[in-house]
């Protein structure tokens, strides 16, 4: 078992910045994948990014790709996601996930935390 809690989240202006980060405790042993979700009022929750455990893959959405960066520290325990040029769009609740293996799908990812609040006002 693998228990992640996100923070970092908040409101901000269109074209600012926000990192947000996930801790994981529990069986941080196991060498898992790590992931970004996010999920908007009235939408399906929508693949974010991706990084394998050594950092050495990552993969973006293209609706992100060139203003978002997902990075990890295994030593600390922590994963991520910085976040620049926001956008309304952006706005969304994000969830961080982790697994054994690498997709872009929800099936993919076996554990997931319980979310952080991003708005981004225009």
């Amino acid at each position: 078992q693998v228990q992640l809690v996100e923070s970092g989240g908040g409101l901000m202006q269109a074209g600012g910045s926000l990192r947000l980060s996930c801790a994981a405790s529990g069986r941080t042993d196991r060498r898992y994948a790590m992931a970004w979700f996010r999920q908007a009022p009235g939408k399906e929750r929508e693949f974010v990014a991706w990084i394998s455990w050594s950092g050495g893959l990552t993969s973006y959405a293209d609706s992100v790709k060139g203003r978002f960066t997902i990075s990890r520290d295994n030593a600390k325990n922590l994963v991520y996601l910085q976040m620049n040029s926001l956008k309304p769009e952006d706005t969304a609740v994000y969830y961080c996930a982790a697994g054994p293996r690498i997709g872009d799908s929800v099936g993919s990812w076996a554990y997931w935390g319980q979310g952080t609040q991003v708005t981004v006002s225009s």
